[in-house]
């Protein structure tokens, strides 16, 4: 029998859950017949092999799957001769980051030249993983997982006689379907699949049978509903207010959660975000603690988790780093990427015939020179704060570099 899953697959874009403005781009170009090719990357069962098929479906092109990860370059040979009589193609890619240079320099020139509009579809984000030549010729979107209200709204809404059993499923089991399916949509069908299967035609499945069969903890489900992803935010919030028992008390409810990964990488996250070049040290420290809990596991890793959550809390906090690289970043993304200068190139052809200064050969291991894009000089996006010892120590080592560097300049 087919799963139910896929007897669920949305077959308009109208059903496809979540994902609005992505929807929206995708129908208007649709209606204007003029596809772009595009690379969707997100965490899996948020919907990009639906996406991509519905496109396929209602785009007046012929289509072809490309699995990047099993597929060889004579498929995609096969492929292109295709184009070659349908004028053009769309090319569903899967596992698109796993895609081999080679079969990316022989797929480029067809991409560019709009003989084939490509559709990858990746877990991994592609701006890391993805050859920037792939990169350039599409537009890239994140799908992120649908929230826990999206999912219950889903499966509250579907038709479970089409099993073949008529099961009573109460309100308290769909709410705990959707926490315990943790954003994914597939899985949440899946353990509701699960329920009506091993369970007796019009029997009424009580929530303790109900987990007894999902098999699984319900990761935020509790009698006030709250989402477990709120659950990490207050966790985050209490150790950045330096709030030993409210980060505690949020600290238990994680770890009854069970979901460990979660918990390690918001902790990693705050060293960094929150408590910064206040106390650096404890970056290593974390990074040892995080290592000890995934050697470990549940439950042996709660003391340590307890350990390092007190310690953060009462750790003095600066977020200046944090909010150096977000302005860095958001300059990066407004389009401030000017020419970088030559003498910081490592090509001896460069014009420019300003040698480089090795900062190494001159007193205090400072030299002035250039180092930011002419149309950025002067830009700061450092702001040291001094209401600890240490950051107190970096503003007054930034102030002497930048005093020296200005007296260099005279």
């Amino acid at each position: 029998m087919e799963p139910l899953a896929s007897l669920m697959r949305p077959k308009t874009f109208d059903e496809v859950i979540g994902h609005q403005s992505l929807k929206s781009i995708i129908k208007r170009m649709l209606e204007e017949k003029h596809l772009m090719s595009l690379i969707l990357y997100g965490p899996t069962g948020v919907g990009k092999t639906t996406l991509a098929l519905l496109i396929a479906e209602h785009f007046p092109l012929n289509h072809f799957k490309f699995n990047a990860s099993t597929d060889s370059k004579a498929s995609l040979k096969q492929i292109i001769e295709a184009s070659k009589h349908y004028g053009n193609v769309l090319l569903i890619i899967d596992e698109i980051h796993r895609m081999n240079k080679d079969i990316q320099d022989y797929l480029l020139p067809y991409v560019e030249k709009g003989s084939v509009t490509m559709l990858g579809l990746t877990t991994e984000n592609p701006y890391i993983a993805c050859n920037p030549a792939i990169r350039s010729r599409a537009t890239i979107y994140r799908m992120d997982r649908p929230s826990h209200q999206d999912i219950l709204e889903f499966i509250k809404n579907i038709d479970l006689s089409i099993l073949g059993k008529k099961v009573i499923i109460s309100d308290e089991i769909f709410e705990y379907i959707s926490f315990a399916a943790n954003g994914e949509l597939r899985t949440a069908i899946n353990m509701l699949e699960m329920l009506v299967i091993v369970s007796k035609d019009s029997e009424e499945i009580s929530i303790e049978q109900a987990k007894e069969i999902i098999g699984r903890p319900a990761i935020s489900t509790d009698k006030f509903g709250n989402d477990y992803y709120d659950i990490l935010s207050a966790f985050h919030k209490s150790v950045r207010g330096s709030d030993v028992n409210a980060a505690l008390h949020y600290l238990a409810r994680l770890i009854v959660a069970e979901d460990l990964e979660s918990l390690l990488r918001r902790i990693a996250a705050i060293v960094y975000e929150d408590i910064g070049l206040a106390n650096p040290s404890m970056g290593p420290k974390v990074a040892a603690v995080l290592d000890i809990c995934r050697f470990i596991g549940f439950p042996e890793s709660i003391n340590a988790l307890g350990l390092i959550t007190i310690e953060m809390c009462l750790s003095p906090k600066s977020n200046s780093a944090h909010l150096a690289v977000s302005e860095a970043i958001s300059d990066v993304r407004d389009g401030k990427t000017f020419k970088i200068p030559t003498h910081l190139i490592n090509n001896p052809t460069y014009d420019n015939k300003i040698p480089y200064k090795y900062a190494h050969d001159y007193e205090d291991h400072i030299v002035s020179q250039q180092y930011l894009p002419n149309e950025l000089l002067g830009k700061e996006y450092y702001h040291p704060q001094d209401h600890t010892k240490l950051e107190e120590l970096f503003k007054q080592q930034y102030e002497f570099i930048k005093s020296k560097l200005k007296d260099d300049k005279k």
